[in-house]
């Protein structure tokens, strides 16, 4: 199987860059087991120790959480007489891995929700991980990494990459366990496809069916296959698991035109087909050139100097030229047809368009 990737750029002329795909993919790549995810986390903290680039007065969302703070602590002051320009209020994000145990350290995003410049040089103090049920299963802490810088004075300021989102690597502790399992109450093991499709399910069912003869496999739907488990693989699932992820399958994609207009960018995988159709492009170019030109009067006139304009109107008809391709055309006969045509990136996505108003373009055409 081919993939043809066509990509074009704004400016530019179309390019055809062919590359032969890998026959077949892993198991892994293509499916999951059933069970096996990962959980996301969120919570609310505070980062000290910016210099003057945290959050002003006017978030007081801040303001209060460093007086709730501090009042933890047993320091009791009015909120509003606190300055917390030093402070910035971030939300805290990271995402639980499967089978994660207590103890085990997972990295943590943290972004500013307030008006802080920098989180430059700040400490997340430590913030508890909720997840969707409402319950803490880690706790951040530690100094952030944001990859730039935010420097200004006197009116100027320069500024690299994202400054009011930071990382922590291993910076939240894993508190609470996920309970999760893989085998299904009957004994049996569910892998579910990413992309759904009755071709790749029958092909996953094929290739277990071959590696492993005594198992009983069968696609429940185009997404979920079945396994289930006999005596000799029941009591080592985890090895069944690590074979099965290990096999190799051909997955069946659909034929799909992809367009960008935003970039100009089209990509075409190598299962489109052309209907017999005849191309024809032409264009119309129109230019207006305008100059200038200086009126001077005769010697000893009482005229006055003029700047006159003169306007010149071009109007040139491109002779259309026209293209035919035979039943069963390749994406690639296409794509060498446009080019002899010479079309722009814009005009390449029109006639897509247009083939596939036509009935003529046998794909799906996604515009993003």
């Amino acid at each position: 199987m081919r993939r043809l990737i066509l990509g074009v750029a704004l400016c530019g002329s179309i390019g055809l860059h062919a590359q032969v795909a890998a026959p077949s993919a892993r198991l892994k790549d293509i499916a999951q087991i059933r069970g096996v995810r990962s959980n996301q986390l969120v919570g609310y903290g505070i980062v000290v120790g910016l210099e003057g680039t945290g959050d002003s007065n006017g978030a007081l969302f801040t303001v209060q959480s460093v007086a709730n703070m501090l009042e933890r602590f047993g320091i009791t002051v009015p909120p509003g007489a606190l300055k917390v320009k030093n402070v910035a209020a971030v939300m805290v994000t990271a995402e639980l891995p499967p089978f994660a145990r207590a103890g085990n350290t997972i990295d943590v995003v943290v972004s500013s929700i307030g008006d802080a410049r920098s989180l430059q040089g700040g400490t997340l103090l430590q913030t508890p991980l909720r997840g969707a049920d409402g319950q803490v299963y880690a706790v951040a802490q530690g100094p952030l990494s944001i990859g730039g810088f935010n420097f200004g004075g006197g009116g100027a300021r320069v500024q690299r990459n994202h400054t009011t989102v930071g990382r922590i690597p291993n910076g939240a502790l894993i508190e609470r366990e996920v309970p999760a399992s893989f085998l299904q109450g009957d004994n049996s093991l569910t892998i579910q496809l990413h992309k759904p499709d009755f071709t790749t399910a029958a092909r996953v069912v094929s290739s277990i069916r071959s590696a492993f003869p005594n198992l009983i496999v069968r696609a429940v739907d185009p997404s979920t296959v079945r396994i289930a488990l006999d005596a000799q693989h029941a009591t080592d699932p985890v090895m069944l698991i690590a074979q099965l992820e290990t096999l190799s399958v051909l997955p069946d994609i659909a034929a799909r035109v992809v367009v960008n207009e935003r970039t100009g960018t089209v990509v075409v995988n190598g299962d489109v087909r052309v209907a017999p159709v005849a191309i024809a492009h032409g264009g119309i170019t129109v230019r207006v050139q305008t100059t200038f030109e200086v009126s001077q009067p005769p010697p000893l006139s009482e005229g006055k100097t003029q700047v006159v304009p003169q306007t010149q109107v071009d109007a040139n008809e491109e002779p259309a030229r026209m293209v035919y391709l035979r039943e069963g055309a390749s994406v690639e006969s296409l794509v060498k047809a446009l080019n002899t045509l010479g079309v722009s990136p814009r005009d390449l996505i029109a006639i897509l368009q247009a083939l596939k108003a036509a009935g003529a373009l046998h794909a799906e055409i996604e515009v993003q």
